[in-house]
């Protein structure tokens, strides 16, 4: 993890009215990340559209750290959303959106920018908090991130706190944060490593819905290509 990596990590994963997709990509291009990443101690924002039984996209937007998503320029977007904003929230579904703090951080940015992104939520078994981040820490992040073709491999924490301050967008669009508590973050070149020997041995048999011996519960694997990306101007 180095000094000036973002810390703050906001998802909102939702599908789409199928005869609005062009104008809510068109809405989110244009104006709302836009928006979005012109606010003070936000880094970059970028979306993706699901693969397989993933949700149809993810919204993504790193921060400085939490705390800028509960701050006052923040909010006043929040609470106070565009004509095109609302109208864009009306054909959202199946909304689920989590803030997040960064705990650890292993391997180094793409280059341009990642195709595909692997993610792993999961709960930790009861009073197993801190022996799942070590492994993520000492083990497994360093492993992963060191395979061909893998940018990035992160771990994220629920900011409780900051995810559950309610918003006129929010109202809305009805999305909290979901049931599990961390976010397992990988930056891939390619799609086929989550399924090869590599991967798995380095998860330790990290799957949907699997327990392996550090106690990982209610685990979720989704994996996403890139669709845009919008980079904070310079300040």
């Amino acid at each position: 993890m180095t000094e000036h990596e973002a810390k703050g990590l906001l998802v909102i994963w939702g599908d789409v009215d199928p005869d609005y997709r062009i104008e809510y990509q068109k809405w989110h291009n244009c104006q709302h990340m836009t928006e979005r990443v012109s606010i003070p101690g936000f880094h970059v924002g970028r979306r993706y559209q699901g693969i397989g039984e993933a949700p149809e996209f993810l919204m993504y937007y790193e921060t400085e750290n939490s705390k800028v998503l509960a701050s006052e320029p923040y909010l006043h977007c929040q609470n106070n959303p565009t004509p095109w904003t609302k109208e864009a929230i009306a054909h959202l579904k199946n909304i689920v959106r989590a803030i997040y703090s960064l705990v650890s951080s292993f391997g180094k940015k793409a280059p341009t920018e990642a195709a595909y992104i692997h993610l792993v939520k999961f709960n930790a078994a009861p009073a197993s908090d801190e022996k799942v981040i070590k492994w993520f820490k000492e083990s497994h992040l360093p492993e992963i991130s060191a395979l061909p073709g893998v940018h990035r491999a992160r771990l994220y924490q629920m900011d409780d706190e900051v995810s559950s301050i309610s918003t006129e967008e929010r109202k809305m669009h009805g999305g909290g944060p979901g049931q599990q508590k961390f976010l397992a973050y990988y930056e891939l070149a390619n799609l086929d490593l989550p399924d090869s020997q590599a991967w798995r041995k380095a998860g330790r048999g990290i799957e949907a819905n699997s327990k392996i011996p550090i106690g990982l519960e209610n685990v979720i694997r989704e994996s996403y290509w890139l669709d845009f990306s919008m980079y904070a101007p310079p300040r």
